[in-house]
């Protein structure tokens, strides 16, 4: 089992085992199920206080619009409507017809183009496994695009790709529009670009129902695999806002490393650990419930700062262009 694993693990135990009070049951009804989706998140979400919510008057503002004849779409969508005031992309309430969501990258520019760099950078020539694409450049730069955390990463397959790579003299990890995925596969990509044991970042959990009741920050740490490829020279992360939760948390730790620059938007953030509960009415409600910390004790759950702040010009896409790679490549041949 990988270390992060079990840190997370023991994590989404300790949300479990802080939600082990008695509690009062709600009926079937629209104030029961608002009512418990209410409580359930005033006991074990975990950003109230660093967002600034005043949960008491969200929960007085929305329960007066509740109806004696009110519907199952209106009340979810009332219900949905509560939940976007936490401004969070990991909260989501989930029925039979829809499910709410809160997806700040949707406001933003996309930056991202796949069709522009598949013709004009990679010229339709290129390498895929393990949910990765890529190839060498004609400058000899290593690019490589994930476009989700949730594709499993084999080890043998990684060695294949950074074998394949190791002549170039840079790489750039393209992670925009990775909606993000499992932990896991962060800590083994991350583990073949460090060469000792790596500070990650630090994660806490509720201890009890308060907004205040969290543990102390406990570290977690990354390895470097051994007896697999690595590569240690000049690497380059591309990231826009749809750079979100699992993703998010790789270009953070990224971030940190030696000779890695971040170029593109601010990430989409989602630094809180997902947890799931149930309502009366069998609605799902998903939730940030343990806040993970970067290696400098800062939350990411609005995002990351890419070190170079760059956006997709009209003009490069005119031309063909991927300025984000351009930028990239500018970097890594000037080292």
């Amino acid at each position: 089992m990988k270390g992060l694993f079990r840190i997370f693990l023991i994590a989404a135990l300790a949300v479990v085992a802080a939600g082990c009070t008695e509690e009062p049951e709600h009926a079937n009804t629209a104030l029961g199920n608002f009512d418990a989706l209410w409580q359930v998140m005033d006991e074990h979400y975990c950003f109230f206080r660093y967002k600034d919510v005043d949960w008491n008057d969200v929960r007085a503002r929305y329960r007066s619009k509740i109806t004696a004849g009110m519907t199952s779409t209106e009340l979810f969508a009332l219900c949905g409507d509560m939940l976007k005031e936490l401004q969070d992309g990991h909260t989501n309430l989930a029925a039979a017809h829809d499910v709410s969501r809160y997806w700040i990258w949707e406001k933003y520019p996309v930056n991202y183009d796949e069709r522009l760099i598949d013709e004009h950078y990679l010229h339709f020539d290129y390498r895929r496994a393990s949910g990765i694409k890529y190839q060498i450049l004609e400058n000899n730069i290593g690019y490589m695009y994930y476009g989700s955390f949730s594709s499993g990463i084999g080890e043998g397959n990684l060695d294949l790709i950074l074998n394949y790579l190791a002549t170039a003299d840079g790489l750039i990890i393209d992670v925009r529009s990775n909606g993000g995925g499992l932990l896991t596969n962060v800590e083994t990509l991350v583990s073949r670009f460090i060469d000792e044991r790596t500070l990650a970042g630090y994660i806490s959990h509720k201890t009890g129902p308060a907004h205040d009741a969290f543990s102390e920050p406990y570290p977690y740490y990354f390895e470097p695999t051994r007896s697999h490829t690595h590569y240690l020279k000049p690497i380059v992360v591309l990231a826009n806002r749809g750079s979100f939760s699992a993703t998010n948390n790789f270009v953070s730790i990224m971030k940190s490393l030696p000779g890695v620059t971040i170029v593109g938007d601010v990430t989409g953030g989602g630094c809180g650990l997902p947890f799931t509960s149930e309502i009366p009415n069998g609605w799902n409600v998903r939730f940030s419930a343990a806040p993970i910390y970067d290696k400098n004790h800062k939350l990411t759950e609005f995002g990351v700062e890419p070190d170079v702040r760059v956006d997709q010009s009209d003009d490069d896409t005119a031309r063909h262009h991927d300025t984000l790679i351009d930028t990239a490549i500018k970097i890594l041949t000037s080292n």
